[in-house]
């Protein structure tokens, strides 16, 4: 008979089950409580390689030399036409209810002052700011004075004389070489202009003649300028104010644009070709 064993009596109650501790770090633990392999992110501006600092320099360097040809130069080696580089004034405004005057043009001959004096009048409704008279300034200029303008500069005009300053500077031989009566006879007329226009620039430049004319002299030495169509027809003027002598001029203009007065270049230009025909008769009776 073999012996009993007594055995152990189990009691469901009496034990307790423990569950391993995992980390309490619920970012890493899915639904299903299984722990996940941690997860590394960048944080905003970190780069993943570092960068040499000398290369970031001469990275930095070629785009700001890349921008500043693209500023001067514009796009496929084009003239950059953006406002900023066209306008000479970009930031000066103008007041409200401004008119911006019609300028009496500048074209480089005659003294800068003077027209530098015309120039202030006609900006009076400016109220006196420089940054409008300097910004304006080119509107009155024309030629060889426009073109000394837009060449300029302007970082050097701070303010209104230095402007000013330059300009006389450039421009001041018109006074230093002063016309005298011999150039005066040479001043001659343009296709391009009238004779009224022509007239009144040969004054400005007789008024600066020293000593100065009288009228009666003015007018003859005005006369030896003249070409040969005004000259002949202009002789009655003799003796009589400029004024009239303007007058009788313009007629004259008239009477050659009309063809009541034949020009000396139309009669020369007649005779010569009457005497050609006069020498091709000869060969052909030879």
């Amino acid at each position: 008979m073999q012996p009993t064993i007594p055995r152990p009596s189990f009691e469901p109650s009496s034990f307790t089950f423990q569950i391993p501790p995992f980390p309490s770090d619920t970012a890493h633990v899915t639904t299903n409580s299984y722990p996940q392999q941690p997860r590394y992110e960048f944080t905003t501006g970190q780069e993943r390689t570092v960068k040499n600092p000398e290369q970031d320099e001469i990275i930095r360097k070629m785009k700001s030399m890349e921008q500043s040809l693209k500023n001067i130069q514009g796009l496929s080696g084009r003239k950059s036409v953006s406002y900023v580089d066209l306008c000479m004034f970009p930031h000066v405004h103008l007041p409200f209810g401004f008119k911006t005057p019609k300028f009496e043009k500048y074209d480089g001959h005659g003294d800068p002052i003077a027209h530098l004096k015309r120039y202030c009048n006609q900006l009076r409704g400016a109220g006196g700011k420089e940054e409008l008279l300097m910004a304006y300034f080119g509107e009155s200029l024309v030629g060889i004075a426009s073109e000394w303008y837009r060449d300029q500069d302007i970082s050097r005009w701070h303010i209104w004389d230095d402007l000013a300053r330059d300009f006389v500077r450039q421009f001041q031989y018109n006074v230093d070489i002063s016309p005298d009566r011999n150039s005066l006879s040479n001043f001659k007329k343009k296709s391009s202009e009238s004779f009224r226009e022509y007239a009144v620039k040969w004054l400005e430049q007789a008024a600066r003649v020293k000593p100065p004319m009288d009228e009666t002299e003015m007018v003859s030495v005005f006369l030896q300028a003249q070409d040969a169509d005004y000259f002949q027809n202009m002789m009655a003027a003799m003796g009589k104010p400029f004024a009239e002598a303007i007058k009788i001029g313009e007629m004259i203009e008239n009477g050659l644009k009309t063809g009541h007065i034949l020009s000396q270049s139309a009669i020369k230009a007649t005779s010569q070709a009457i005497q050609r025909q006069i020498e091709k008769r000869k060969k052909k009776w030879q």
